[in-house]
């Protein structure tokens, strides 16, 4: 029987952070520049939040005269793990609760890496196409 992979195989390595200071405007134009849809929030080195593109979506409907800014419309404690937690948990953790990410931290709570939902479909496609051999003709 295989051993059961660790979260850090599959994470994406160095991911792109934002400060909790920054516009929402400079935000959404960062997610679509990089193509992500979840920035750890950092503040001073610190992980504070989490945004997605979906509090960008509901900052939107929200927005008034005022600019709003990451701090604003962040999930703050978002879900995070260490490096060498096994993937099966934190894919039943995100699924469970409902998470679209995980942020991987290192024990000095360094941010090292993310897991979002879609690399979890990923992981699910290799292991699809690694365990059946049948191929499906579209």
């Amino acid at each position: 029987m295989k051993q059961m992979p660790q979260i850090q195989k599959y994470m994406t390595t160095q991911p792109h952070t934002i400060g909790k200071d920054i516009s929402i405007d400079r935000a959404l134009s960062m997610m679509r520049e990089y193509r992500v849809r979840h920035l750890p929030v950092q503040e001073g080195g610190k992980l504070v939040g989490v945004l997605t593109d979906r509090d960008l979506k509901l900052a939107a409907s929200l927005a008034g005269s005022d600019p709003l800014l990451v701090e604003d419309v962040m999930t703050p404690e978002p879900y995070t793990v260490s490096p060498n937690v096994p993937l099966n948990h934190v894919i039943t953790e995100m699924a469970e609760h409902k998470y679209g990410c995980a942020i991987i931290q290192q024990e000095n709570g360094k941010v090292v890496g993310i897991f979002t939902a879609t690399d979890g479909m990923r992981v699910f496609g290799e292991f699809l196409t690694e365990n059946y051999k049948e191929r499906i003709q579209y």
